[in-house]
């Protein structure tokens, strides 16, 4: 659906291609910044800064402060590093950080999976729109809520 090809990542690779991306962008790729994106990168469904700040606490063990991982999630989400899901509060580890787009999430309401699929002409029409209505779009969000295959 995209109308450019994506090399998605994964494992060691993912946080190589995060670091590189950061790093392009003029940030430090720091230790702590490491283990939020480690952190991140393992969850299957898109997790909150409380689940990742719990996460990064075992894995330190000290506790780590959710506010000190929001910080460093809103760096991720403009570094593309992560994206946010909007109606749950909550982040997914970008598949593709060096390929900078408008992500679509369907959201199930039933199991809570979420999985973002990539549409550029959709994408390129929701922000044709809202400038045609005067409107400077920065970060479309369009997320769909309803049933995935396994929960239909």
């Amino acid at each position: 659906m995209a109308d450019h090809l994506h090399h998605e990542h994964h494992g060691s690779d993912l946080a190589t291609a995060a670091q590189a991306t950061l790093e392009r962008s003029g940030e430090q790729w720091t230790a702590m910044r490491a283990r939020i994106f480690e952190a991140l990168a393992s969850f299957d469904k898109p997790a909150s800064a409380y689940d990742i700040a719990e996460a990064v606490s075992k894995l330190e063990g000290r506790r780590v402060a959710a506010n000190s991982v929001y910080r460093i999630l809103d760096l991720f989400v403009t570094a593309n590093l992560a994206r946010r899901v909007e109606s749950a509060n909550a982040y997914v580890a970008n598949a593709h950080p060096d390929c900078l787009h408008d992500c679509i999430f369907l959201v199930c309401d039933l199991c809570g999976q979420t999985m973002h699929i990539d549409d550029d002409k959709l994408s390129r029409g929701v922000r044709s729109a809202a400038t045609a209505a005067g409107f400077a779009p920065e970060r479309p969000v369009i997320e769909v809520r309803g049933k995935c295959a396994d929960c239909s």
